[in-house]
């Protein structure tokens, strides 16, 4: 592929941007590049990917243009004042892709982007439809069009270019690795502890076991580290922090419950740290005699003044704070690298006497042991130091200020740990290779002549600090926790450094907390919290966030119980970092594909260690604050839980989610169905779920925790138009399905029949073991009405579900199943509404505006007359519309489809038991009777049998029933069902079968010959006869029906099987139209005819 047309091709109008050359693999530009340029006019040339080896298909370059392309191939990046070479992002537009004139687009990173991706814009690539169908002709572009295209000139890809390139003109502050993570991530470990605490605790420790104590704090911050770098690198990251890689990781439940703790422990730890300054402050002042008040109002106004300096840096935007950022850690530096200098200046007396002796064997050798006092051990002295090592997250939490999130994280955030760890390393064992454990400061206490040392460093070094054994002493490791100001070359640097350690410390806390809330209401997973969401300026800053982080530090600041909270505090964090290690283990152990992180150091074990590590430091913290952290966590996940947000980040929870249950699945394949565990697992022929809510109730009745239910759709009509229509409609079915709380599933089926759609249904449906069994179908109300078609298709899925062996449900309620009338009203008056709404927020708009006097107020306000005449006559015209809709909108057709959502009062379900079809005729009314809003229902058996045994058939039924253990309220035995209907029955049925008879019998033969090859559907005298018996009981069922269980709830009915080819459609639909008329909720039932009960244990 070669762009020969000038030297400088991305600015020449005329270049052709897809000429295709064979050329050679060499980057060089030598005579051969040069030959081309100025030659003959661009062509295409025939070119073969199958020739040898080295004709492949390259770039050619132009002389001085390989840095410019090299650039481009490696970013990806429009050049300067160019297109890209494959610009095919445009509306539908030819362009030549690889020297074709094609639709089909080359791989580009805008297709991928979410929408409202703030670091591109998202491009909508061809449809699949849009390639695969034929192309229409409002879609075909002229040549010229494409030549303009070719030729860089004005498209809409220009105009997403150029807003792209206005938006990093006037875009973001964004920070590199070194000042936006490392720096931070230094500060943040390296705290107060380093210059108060570390000598103290190296001299409970000792050097062995101090160095393990900072071991073990740096081995849960590496890993979990490591746990967070590869979850960085697993695709973009935004703002949010922590917050951010647990949500999108666990999802909302995690992320939302450790988000807001973790957002509170950050706003908490300003506090503690501004407390820690303050009293630094106040010591020095005490020292002087200058306090203002006393000491803890002292610690409350210098604490207050310094949180309001902290919130101005911050609210003065991200570029101030860094700048403080980086001041501060250069202070931070000095007064490390002022203690080390320190420790090779020579001593002098003062400092002997205070146990200073630089470096020294024999203190090296006494303090390398262990030596705990006061009741300390060695999970008490971890305890107090690992908040020291903790910090790791302060570049994470403004992700969303970082250049490059992804590489920045993990380099910085590592680096900082090795960076810390060494300085921690290195002055643990300095000071405790200088400094021996107790002094008396006692310049006169010298080793008497004569005295036995007893092996103390200190007495071999000519003092004698004995008595420092019986009475307490004030100077020594385990004393003075003034240790590193003693031994520095110039003390007040480390008092600058104390400052620093905890300005800094404050203030990445405080600018941590807003940015991990701000992007927790973002997401809205708690609505309540949504009006900390809104940003300002070019940042974003979150300005709301910053007030509510001050109000939180001062309320703690004048509070001043730092000491009871700390040990919750500290377990915040470390609940954070068990569940980025938990999520780091998780996203893996679920193996989706889309877990690919690029940092690849990383094992899902090691996470694993790493989040019960977390856990179990938690416990030696503190216990009582571990078990509060994890209240807290759990009530907040269950919260979330309960509340649902209306996100989707694709979490590692949903992919093993998806992973348990296609186990589960696969797991049941080899598992034999056996009668114990039958359950009715339904196709119910709903159609759109929303438009036969009652079907839906009923099934959903007996499938809820119990079965599978899949609500099927079939779409017919031309292929095009149903498949597009079908597609776009699933998802929001589903999500209708999910809303109202049904638990099933929705399919959708295109063909050509009814019929065929469904023969489709009870064919693919379904999964493994869970495939459905029976099938649920409302009854064809209007099937006098219907073509012969509609009614052969309607009674053909009835034959089509018993070919294939399943058990068959028609359910028949008065009023019918479908309300799509009713919805399209309601969905009118919803428009009319809403319209009236934004007319009245118009008048109230004039209204505010309409203060001014004088003419314009006058004008003002006969504009709103007018208006509100307007008002008037919409209002008017709605009233009119809502009467005129009151005959149309049926009140009982919208009642009957709710009234299987309702619970039922106390009444009966009849079951009318007449033939066995392995059971389901009895199951479905039982499960019904153990549901909620059935539980008040008691069953009533009705079943044939002879006059002379009616006590023996009840002893046979009721034993049998027993066996089941089904329980029932009272068993009938009908003796009569095979008597003659009264004449007004039988009359009614003849009428009804009328216009549906044939009557060949009074045509001649001819005649009656050709009647039934025109219309072969019609019901035949022969037929009729054939069938009188059948006919006379289905008539007189209706009677008994309407005679014993008119007050029924619910009546269940064994359902009548015509005979295939045998029964014609019209008279099997006479059957079940007789003998379910007029009479309560009606399920006519007929199982497969294998057991779905047993007696056995």
């Amino acid at each position: 592929m070669s762009m020969n047309n000038s030297p400088n091709v991305f600015l020449d109008p005329n270049a052709n941007r897809f000429q295709v050359n064979i050329i050679n693999e060499s980057h060089d530009n030598n005579g051969t590049s040069q030959e081309d340029v100025g030659s003959d006019p661009p062509h295409y040339e025939e070119t073969s990917f199958t020739d040898e080896a080295h004709n492949r298909l390259r770039l050619s370059y132009r002389p001085g243009k390989r840095e410019l392309y090299d650039n481009f191939l490696q970013n990806g990046e429009k050049t300067e004042a160019s297109l890209h070479p494959y610009d095919t992002h445009t509306k539908m537009y030819y362009l030549q892709t690889f020297g074709h004139n094609t639709v089909d687009p080359v791989p580009k990173i805008d297709y991928y982007r979410n929408t409202g991706s703030v670091s591109g814009n998202k491009l909508n690539r061809p449809s699949l439809l849009d390639i695969h169908e034929q192309l229409a002709k409002n879609i075909a572009v002229s040549t010229g069009s494409v030549e303009r295209l070719a030729n860089g000139e004005s498209t809409a890809g220009d105009e997403t270019a150029v807003s792209k390139e206005e938006e990093n003109k006037s875009g973001f502050v964004k920070f590199g690795w070194v000042k936006g993570v490392l720096v931070r991530c230094m500060l943040n470990i390296w705290g107060v502890m380093l210059f108060i605490r570390l000598s103290w605790i190296v001299g409970q420790a000792g050097i062995g076991l101090g160095i393990i104590v900072i071991g073990l704090s740096v081995v849960v911050t590496t890993l979990t580290g490591i746990s967070m770098s590869a979850i960085c690198t697993n695709g973009v990251v935004r703002g949010g922090g922590a917050y951010y890689l647990i949500s999108r990781s666990l999802g909302p439940e995690f992320g939302g419950s450790i988000g807001l703790i973790f957002a509170f422990a950050n706003a908490v730890a300003v506090a503690m740290y501004v407390v820690g300054f303050a009293e630094t402050v106040v010591e020095l002042l005490k020292e002087s005699d200058t306090l203002m008040v006393d000491e803890s109002n002292d610690i409350r106004i210098i604490g207050t003044i310094t949180v309001v300096c902290l919130l101005g840096i911050s609210v003065a935007g991200m570029e101030w704070e860094a700048k403080a950022q980086v001041i501060l850690l250069i202070v931070l530096l000095i007064a490390i690298a002022n203690f080390f200098i320190g420790t090779v200046i020579p001593t002098n007396n003062e400092k002997k006497a205070r146990g200073f002796f630089n470096y020294q064997a024999s203190i090296f050798a006494e303090n390398f042991g262990p030596d705990f006092r006061s009741g300390e051990g060695f999970f008490s002295v971890f305890a107090i130091f690992f908040p020291a090592a903790t910090g790791i997250l302060a570049g994470a939490n403004i992700s969303g200020d970082l250049k490059d999130p992804q590489g920045a994280i993990p380099k910085g955030t590592m680096l900082a740990i090795l960076i810390t760890t060494i300085a921690y390393i290195g002055v643990a064992i300095c000071a405790a290779s200088c400094v021996v454990r107790d002094a008396t400061g006692n310049i006169n206490d010298t080793v008497v002549p004569g005295m036995s040392c007893n092996g103390s460093s200190a007495c071999s070094l000519g003092y004698d600090f004995s008595r420092c054994a019986s009475q307490p002493c004030d100077y020594g490791l385990m004393n003075n926790f003034q240790v590193m100001s003693m031994v520095s070359g110039f003390g007040p640097l480390i008092t600058a450094g104390i400052f620093s350690a905890t300005l800094s410390s404050a203030l990445a806390s405080l600018v941590s907390a807003p940015k991990v809330f701000q992007a927790l209401c973002k997401d809205n997973v708690y609505k309540g919290l949504h009006f900390f969401a809104k940003g300002y300026g070019k940042n974003n800053e979150p300005i709301r966030g910053y007030v509510l982080t001050f109000v939180i530090a001062m309320a703690f600041i004048l509070i001043a119980e730092l000491n009871t909270i700390a040990p919750i505090i500290s377990n915040f964090f470390l609940a954070s970092y068990a569940l980025i290690n938990f999520s780091c283990f998780h996203a893996s152990y679920a193996k989706s594909p889309g877990w690919r992180p690029a940092f690849r150091y990383y094992n899902m074990w090691v996470s694993l260690f790493g989040a019960l590590l977390c856990c179990g430091v938690m416990f030696v913290i503190n216990w009582w604050a571990a078990l509060i952290t994890y209240a807290i966590e759990l009530f907040l996940y269950i919260y979330v839980t309960y509340k649902k947000p209306e996100v989707n980040w694709g979490s590692s929870t949903q992919a093993l989610c998806y992973i348990n249950a296609l186990d589960s699945a696969l797991a049941l394949t080899t598992v034999e169905d056996h009668v114990k565990n039958f359950r009715p697992q339904c196709i119910a022929l709903t159609g759109a779920p929303m438009v036969r809510p009652a079907l839906l109730d009923i099934t959903h009745a007996f499938t809820k925790n119990n079965g599978l239910c899949i609500c099927c759709e079939v779409y017919m009509g031309p292929r095009k138009l149903c498949v597009k229509e079908m597609n776009s409609s699933m998802a929001k079915k589903q999500a209708w399905l999910t809303k109202n709380k049904r638990k099933a599933f929705y399919a959708a089926v295109a063909a050509d029949s009814f019929r065929d759609g469904v023969k489709s249904l009870l064919q693919a449906s379904g999964l493994g073991r869970m495939k459905p069994n029976t099938l649920v179908i409302g009854f064809k109300k209007d099937w006098r009405n219907a073509t012969a078609t509609q009614v052969e298709n309607y009674v053909g899925v009835i034959h089509d579900a018993f070919d294939f062996e399943l058990g068959m449900i028609i359910v028949r309620i008065s009023q019918g199943f479908d309300i799509s009338q009713v919805l399209q009203v309601q969905e009118e008056l919803e428009k009319l509404e809403q319209e009236r709404l934004a007319l009245e927020a118009t008048i109230k708009e004039n209204d505010f505006e309409e203060g001014k006097s004088g003419i314009c107020g006058f004008f003002r306000k006969a504009n709103t007359l007018n208006i509100s005449k307007h008002e008037t006559k919409k209002e008017s015209t709605i009233n009119t519309m809502q009467s005129m809709h009151v005959g149309e909108f049926n009140q009982k057709l919208l009642e009957a489809s709710t009234q299987f959502k309702k619970k039922q009062g106390k009444g009966t379900i009849d079951i009318w038991w007449l033939f066995d079809d392995g059971g389901l005729t009895i199951l479905i009314p039982y499960i019904l009777t153990i549901r909620k809003k059935w539980k008040n229902c008691k069953l009533r058996i009705f079943t044939g049998g002879k006059v002379n045994r009616i006590e023996e058939e009840k002893l046979v039924m009721a034993s049998l029933l027993s066996k089941f253990r089904i329980k029932f309220a009272d068993i009938n035995i009908i003796c009569d069902i095979n008597i003659k209907p009264n004449k007004e029955s039988w009359k009614f049925f003849e009428e009804m079968i009328e216009p549906y008879r044939l009557h060949e019998s009074c045509k001649d033969i001819t005649t009656a010959e050709k009647l039934k090859r025109e219309t072969p559907w019609k019901i035949t005298d022969t037929e009729l006869e054939a069938f009188k018996e059948k006919s006379y009981r289905q008539v007189r069922l209706n009677e008994l029906l309407q005679e014993h269980s008119r007050a029924a709830n619910l009546i269940v009915l064994s359902l009548p099987v015509a005979r295939k080819g045998v029964v014609s459609d019209y008279l099997y639909m006479a059957w079940l139209e007789i003998l379910s008329k007029n009479l309560p909720p009606v399920l006519m039932v007929r199982g497969n005819h294998k057991n779905v009960l047993t007696f056995y244990s």
